[in-house]
């Protein structure tokens, strides 16, 4: 299995995978380099930087990772908000 794998069905992406062990790690892993490289480079130091351009491209892979699965959560999740609030519509009109 393709850690960039693009499609997923709503029942699929709920479901916690790889993918989810992945973003974490990369999250991790990313908030850490970033951080700690943005010191470096205020420091005008060679590892700051290296440490800088190593954090975004976790970021990067973390959102390749993770943003198909989280597009098919949403989706699923605004069509049963949608019904939801048509149901509510319908049920609490006040007219007739």
């Amino acid at each position: 299995m393709a850690l960039s794998r693009n499609e997923w069905s709503p029942a699929r992406a709920d479901e916690w995978t790889i993918h989810d062990l992945a973003a974490s790690v990369l999250a991790v892993v990313s908030y850490t380099l970033t951080a700690l490289g943005t010191a470096g480079a205020l420091l005008a130091q060679t590892w700051g930087f290296v440490a800088l351009a190593t954090g975004v491209i976790c970021v990067v892979l973390m959102y390749l990772v993770i943003d198909p699965k989280l597009r098919a959560m949403s989706k699923s999740f605004a069509q049963r908000q949608d019904e939801y609030l048509k149901h509510v519509d319908r049920t609490t009109r006040w007219e007739q």
